[in-house]
């Protein structure tokens, strides 16, 4: 890996409560470009929340985000959107009677003239599918024809119409064949290599492995431990997850 120093994403103190349920207590996470960080962490851990606040979708009740070393605020997924930062949830929120270029841009359409340049949108989306590996190959195809994994290429693709510097990706292979997985990883790997930094929400440690650079544990909405993903030890991990080992780590400072 070759990542850049300054963090694209740095979360300081997030907390967020909805009523008596104190879903993040302090969180921090630092994500840079060029880096897929998993975010791992049993049911209602604060994985999800944490997700939704880095894309807009909810207001943390306390914390610092900055992008690019710059404070800033996520009000909304637009705004988000606007600040280079992209999510692909496990809904997916995709339109399946529309083909594949119309999702990609659908609410980003392009316009030349006061009209819509399909050639253009053509050129665009067949840039984006083969900057991720080429996994559509047909433009105009119903997104109802495609298969997960296919499905989930649109979604990335549509990430990168907003020159993106952080994708959050939450449990992308959820209920994927071994080959779709494949896939949908060789998908990371891909918005790495074209310096986006990554966060990766994944129940399977086995992808998480395959594909990130390091691993942070959220237990009871706190962190709880910091991993390099390819020399820690999977004991550790678990460990972390359920509360059988407390680490007290900075995100970033990765265990021995």
């Amino acid at each position: 890996m070759s990542r850049d120093d300054t963090p694209v994403l740095e979360l300081r103190g997030l907390t967020k409560r909805f009523q008596a349920v104190e879903a993040l207590v302090d969180a921090d996470l630092v994500v840079h470009r060029r880096e897929v960080v998993a975010l791992v962490g049993d049911n209602a851990a604060g994985k999800s929340t944490l997700a939704r606040i880095v894309s807009g979708v909810y207001t943390p009740d306390a914390g610092t985000i900055r992008l690019d070393g710059s404070v800033t605020e996520l009000p909304s997924p637009g705004s988000a959107f606007r600040q280079g930062v992209a999510a692909v949830f496990q809904e997916l929120a995709l339109a399946e009677n529309l083909d594949v270029v119309a999702n990609i841009f659908l609410g980003h359409e392009v316009v030349s003239r006061g009209i819509m340049d399909n050639d253009e949108m053509d050129r665009l989306a067949r840039t984006y599918l083969d900057q991720l590996g080429g996994g559509v190959p047909l433009l105009h195809a119903p997104v109802a024809d495609l298969s997960a994994g296919q499905r989930q290429c649109v979604a990335i693709a549509r990430t990168l119409v907003g020159s993106p510097r952080l994708v959050v990706l939450d449990e992308p292979t959820a209920s994927l064949s071994i080959a779709q997985t494949a896939q949908v990883l060789n998908y990371i790997e891909h918005l790495r290599e074209l310096g986006v930094g990554v966060i990766l929400i994944s129940h399977s440690l086995s992808d998480v492995r395959a594909v990130a650079d390091r691993i942070e544990v959220l237990r009871h909405g706190r962190n709880n431990g910091s991993f390099d993903a390819n020399s820690s030890r999977y004991e550790d991990v678990i460990a972390a997850i359920t509360g059988a080992r407390r680490v007290d780590r900075a995100p970033g400072q990765v265990q021995p």
